[in-house]
């Protein structure tokens, strides 16, 4: 603990001696002295002094006008003087002194346990405003850490999702283009060879996808944007359809792929069928890479039920390499595998279950492996889920080939993508579907169109050179020509950022679709589009 300096100021020496050695036992206090009031005051301008025992009795400045001095000045006004007097104790002496700025008085002739006692206790006194002082100061410089570490974080976050919309246009955009294509081929005459191929192709483009949304997803569920969205389904057909689409992917193995559903399964439950989905698919998807042979099972086991709920169980059992016991709990970290070895043999990012495990706490859910190595593993994922009574259920739409689906009425349409091989694949589709089109490269060709030319529909794309998609509707909006103004626009984006979409309708556009796009979804949104605007002109 610091020591305190502490003054003594009396103009008789032998008091000073006495009066110090009557202070010696108290502790943290080092004691200067002086018998000249204006030497004092020189001193307590250049030391750190906190108390000052000051006699009231002097020649030329008496007590009284010595603290008045103190108290008067910046550098010295904190100093707690305590009047030292032979003189009256009469109420009218003790006023002028705290009037002058003193805090107490010690009385002639001194008494030894008081004087102690005082002193101590305005040590004590300092040293706890010492520690307050120093506990504001670090107070302050946390608050001021926190503040800048917000800062920074809130940079990084922003940065981040600049690089992940960047990195989503940049591959996705060439996605859409290769998965246009292959739609295209697929309408084409092609022998059995060829149809492998673009089988294939289609597998490999898919993979690609697969990545970029894996990234995309645990960004999102790290920030908080990732929202869970409860509805009725039923369980049972998820499955089973889970079933459909895994099956001919086991068989391309030579596995064996079995679903195994509790009778008492209810019928419909609310959750979120997507990321439940997700979860399982994440679970099948790591089974079949790891399985060489034998056999999954995808098993549903009620753990527990109520009137109005049920405990659920979904595993995935495989006869695959299993996991070491030490590295079970590694699978679970983002960009980890069980080995180093896994991703050269077997590839993957290491994030599926990763993103399981994220989805399994937004689902109040909870996710468990089990394995042994070199024969097979456990994967599960426990939830309650409420009952529901029932769901509603959607039109399944008939997909078939793109250019057989229903022509539009001559509609003349302007793409403006800077992408060619974007801009030729969705050319090439709508002209399947008997529209007439016109391709521009950025924003700003496309305004200039828009004032030349009639045109029944846009298809914006967000990102292009010169202009962009958004200042490009917003120029149109602002033509002169109501008709021109309210052509309707869909807007093309790569990006899934759920702002970003909402800035294209903030802009003005009436539709948005992502890339890469479902054939049969664009067609939708076109005849919704041009049956909304000719009801309405």
């Amino acid at each position: 603990m610091k020591n305190v300096n502490l003054l003594i100021l009396d103009d008789k020496e032998e008091n000073i001696i006495s009066l110090s050695a009557l202070l010696a036992d108290v502790q943290h206090i080092n004691i200067i002295s002086s018998t000249d009031p204006n030497e004092a005051l020189k001193i307590c301008w250049k030391n750190d002094i906190a108390i000052a025992l000051v006699d009231v009795q002097m020649p030329e400045i008496n007590g009284f006008e010595f603290v008045s001095l103190l108290k008067s000045n910046p550098k010295t006004n904190h100093i707690m003087a305590i009047m030292v007097t032979a003189i009256s104790k009469e109420d009218r002496y003790l006023l002028k002194g705290l009037e002058s700025g003193a805090i107490d008085y010690l009385y002639k002739p001194l008494n030894p346990e008081i004087t102690v006692a005082k002193v101590t206790s305005f040590v004590n006194q300092i040293h706890i405003q010492e520690e307050i002082k120093q506990k504001n100061i670090a107070l302050e410089e946390s608050k001021r850490e926190l503040t800048l570490a917000k800062e920074e974080a809130e940079e990084a976050r922003k940065s981040k999702e600049s690089f992940l919309a960047n990195m989503s246009h940049e591959i996705r955009t060439p996605i859409n283009g290769i998965i246009g294509i292959i739609h295209m081929l697929r309408n084409s005459e092609l022998n059995d060879e060829q149809l492998d191929w673009i089988h294939r192709l289609d597998v490999a483009s898919n993979s690609l996808l697969l990545i970029i949304n894996d990234i995309l997803d645990i960004s999102k569920i790290d920030s908080g944007m990732l929202k869970i969205e409860n509805e009725s389904f039923s369980i049972r057909q998820k499955l089973e359809e889970l079933h459909e689409i895994f099956k001919l992917k086991a068989l391309d193995k030579q596995l064996s792929f079995e679903v195994d559903i509790d009778s008492r399964l209810p019928d419909y439950v609310k959750s979120d069928p997507l990321r439940l989905q997700q979860i399982i698919n994440n679970f099948i998807s790591n089974s079949l890479k790891f399985t060489e042979k034998g056999h999954i099972i995808l098993k549903a086991k009620v753990i527990e039920q109520s009137t109005n709920q049920s405990t659920i169980r979904l595993t995935v059992t495989d006869t695959g390499i299993g996991v070491k016991s030490d590295a079970i709990e590694k699978i679970f970290l983002a960009f980890e595998q069980a080995d180093d070895g896994i991703t050269k043999k077997f590839g993957g990012t290491g994030l599926g279950l990763a993103i399981v495990k994220r989805l399994a706490n937004l689902l109040q859910g909870k996710v468990e492996a089990k394995s042994v190595y070199g024969e097979g593993s456990d994967f599960s994922f426990e939830a309650t889920f409420e009952h529901a009574e029932s769901f509603p259920r959607e039109e399944n739409l008939q997909k078939k080939e793109f250019s057989k689906l229903e022509k539009f009425d001559k509609l003349h349409i302007l793409i403006a993508e800077d992408n060619d091989l974007n801009s030729f694949m969705l050319a090439h589709m709508l002209e399947s579907w008997g529209c007439k089109v016109d391709n521009v490269k950025n924003g700003r060709q496309a305004v200039e169109n828009v004032n030349n030319f009639d045109y029944d529909l846009i298809m914006m794309d967000t990102h292009m050179p010169i202009m962009s998609g958004f200042e490009a509707i917003k120029a149109i909006k602002k033509i002169a020509d109501p008709t021109k103004a309210s052509t309707p626009i869909i807007t093309i984006s790569a990006s899934v950022l759920e702002h970003e979409q909402a800035a294209a309708y903030e802009a003005g556009a009436d539709s948005v679709i992502g890339k890469p796009f479902d054939p049969f979804d664009l067609h939708q949104k076109i005849s919704r589009l041009i049956s909304k605007t000719r009801m309405t002109s």
